[in-house]
């Protein structure tokens, strides 16, 4: 008699829903500046701010935990034109996320400034680089970048690092135990944007082998990359 084929376990990538609610964020010394101007709003030192700090640092949550509590719409910096400006300002209040040099119109940031200064308006930029970090070919736009105050990010510490790690697990319903939580902590770049790649890994691999997410599985994967 042949021997039975055992069919290979196939892995569906799914998607996985992260919540962005001011409940759902995790507290640090490292992004205490960042909640610290949002939950200050409207009492900002100026209408328009800027945050800026590394992949995963937790812009784009407190950007999304300020839309909730001001109306904000939002958009990215490089799908503004300059004739969305005045639509985008309706509420009084924009995101504009991802600000990089050469992937943005000058013309229609130039117009937002002066449209939300004109208006009273109030918006916030993120970007992984300060304003004057920005390269700008159109001088009167890095004059007005140099003007928007900064409040910068910094990498996660130890705790909030560790917090990431199990909120990356829960987002994803994986069930993990201290000692995979350490082993992680203790071996990946000291970084939200690695513990979120590091998750998602272990939770495909986990699914494709049909086994659990264990200290031992991490060990694997963290020995091929």
């Amino acid at each position: 008699m042949a021997g039975r084929v055992h069919p290979r376990q196939l892995a569906f990538s799914l998607p996985h829903a992260e919540s962005l609610s001011r409940d759902n964020f995790l507290e640090g010394p490292a992004n205490a500046a960042g909640l610290a101007l949002v939950d200050s709003w409207p009492e900002w030192p100026n209408r328009i701010m800027w945050l800026t700090g590394p992949e995963g640092s937790g812009k784009s949550h407190l950007a999304a935990i300020w839309a909730e509590v001001s109306g904000a719409r939002s958009t990215t910096a490089n799908a503004l034109s300059a004739a969305a400006v005045p639509g985008a300002l309706t509420t009084g209040a924009l995101v504009v996320e991802d600000i990089k040099a050469g992937k943005f119109d000058e013309r229609a940031l130039f117009h937002l400034m002066n449209l939300a200064r004109e208006d009273g308006a109030y918006v916030l930029f993120t970007g992984r680089e300060a304003p004057a970090a920005v390269e700008v070919e159109l001088r009167d736009l890095r004059s007005r970048f140099r003007t928007i105050p900064v409040i910068s990010l910094a990498p996660p510490d130890d705790q909030l690092f560790r917090g990431l790690i199990v909120k990356f697990c829960a987002d994803r319903q994986l069930t993990v135990d201290e000692a995979v939580v350490s082993y992680l902590a203790t071996r990946l770049e000291r970084s939200s944007a690695a513990a979120r790649r590091a998750v998602e890994r272990l939770d495909s691999e986990a699914l494709r082998l049909g086994r659990p997410v264990t200290r031992a599985l991490a060990a694997e994967l963290l020995r091929d990359t």
